[in-house]
């Protein structure tokens, strides 16, 4: 188990950090997603996951995300 942290761009009010905290949860091996808003940070602490695919998924909901 591994704990990553990314930087997001985009994310403006809750609602963003919901969406983006609730897609990469669905992820399978994915146990735990804290968002930090006013950074702008997601930590995703997960089992067997790339940090490509905790990317993608944030691609995929409207957002921009490099690893810290």
């Amino acid at each position: 188990m591994g704990t990553t942290t990314f930087a997001v761009t985009g994310m403006t009010c809750n609602g963003c950090a919901n969406k983006v905290k609730g897609e990469i949860g669905k992820v399978d091996g994915v146990s735990q997603v804290d968002v930090e808003l006013a950074t702008g940070r997601v930590t995703v602490t997960a089992d067997g996951v790339t940090d490509a695919r905790i990317i993608d998924v944030v691609e995929e909901v409207g957002y921009e995300a490099v690893v810290v």
